[in-house]
């Protein structure tokens, strides 16, 4: 996953395999996942969090990150979770397409969350959705 996450976003900060490892043994944590890409999220008393999702470069534009959207809120559900939320960066215009194309919703902004290599930071959108 952690090869996946760096090829999927080269201009971050990669997470590590351990730190992957952590979020998806954490409290409520969970991964669904393909060879080409994979979600990591949280579900614990009714919500959940989808906490990346990432698709190799050399998949993207295939519906291999539509099916893992789809495949999270499977298995948000399957936890017994109603709402899902996430953040995604406001200059990621293809990820927020995806979400907007399922059904998520814009519901609030983080101003200068996500800081850039050249020192620019990039507003956080916050988004939603119904599950149940």
């Amino acid at each position: 996953m952690a090869d996946i996450y760096a090829a999927a976003f080269p201009d971050g900060r990669a997470w590590s395999a351990l730190e992957l490892s952590g979020l998806v043994g954490g409290p409520g944590g969970f991964a669904v996942y393909t060879d080409a890409g994979f979600a990591v999220g949280r579900a614990i008393a009714g919500e959940a969090e989808l906490v990346t999702l990432a698709v190799a470069p050399e998949a993207r534009r295939r519906g291999e990150g539509r099916a893992l959207l789809a495949a999270f809120e499977r298995a948000v559900q399957d936890r017994d979770g109603e709402t899902a939320f996430l953040e995604v960066a406001a200059d990621n215009t293809a990820a927020i397409a995806l979400y907007l194309a399922a059904g998520w919703v814009e519901n609030g902004r983080r101003r200068g969350y996500y800081p850039r290599p050249d020192g620019a930071a990039v507003d956080a959108i916050l988004m939603t959705k119904l599950l149940a």
